[in-house]
């Protein structure tokens, strides 16, 4: 494999119908659904809730979650909330949780790059209390997600943009 830094690669080695990444964006393809995930994993899934965070119109928001739905990135689980009427909140499946290490990596390549560093969560081993850190591991260097925790931070005065 040659090294990009050192020699430029003319053409990319792999098409862009066998890019793991190219094909990844037709299912993520914009800003609203990554938003949609982050309040996901935050465990924010009821429609009003995401929709007040993010703001998001009614519409695109619906048409993005039935299409996560579709993709098998979340599901649709009914809950009442005192009402007679029936509602839906969305929960991540086990192929959305896995895009949790994306999303966290960007939010902490945005800190350090956009944010000058300063985080707005701080993120843990739930068993020790060890710090973590997103990036590339060695197969023994995996974190179960069950086991990864975070604490906002974003309040503290050294932490304002």
């Amino acid at each position: 494999m040659s090294n990009p830094e050192s020699d430029p690669i003319r053409q990319s080695p792999v098409p862009m119908d066998q890019c793991g990444a190219a094909l990844a964006l037709d299912v993520l393809p914009d800003r609203w659904t990554w938003m949609i995930l982050r309040e996901l994993f935050y465990g924010v899934g009821r429609f009003a809730d995401i929709q007040d965070d993010i703001g998001i119109p009614k519409s695109v928001l619906s048409g993005r979650l039935a299409k996560m739905v579709d993709n098998d990135l979340i599901l649709k689980e009914a809950y009442r909330d005192g009402t007679s009427r029936t509602r839906h909140a969305y929960v991540l499946t086990q192929k959305g949780r896995e895009l949790v290490p994306v999303i966290v990596a960007l939010m902490q390549w945005g800190d350090k790059h956009i944010k000058g560093g300063k985080p707005a969560l701080e993120f843990s081993d739930r068993r020790n209390g060890n710090a973590v850190k997103f990036g590339i591991a060695p197969e023994g260097g995996v974190l179960p997600l069950r086991r990864l925790t975070y604490t906002p931070v974003w309040d503290r005065p050294e932490n304002k943009v």
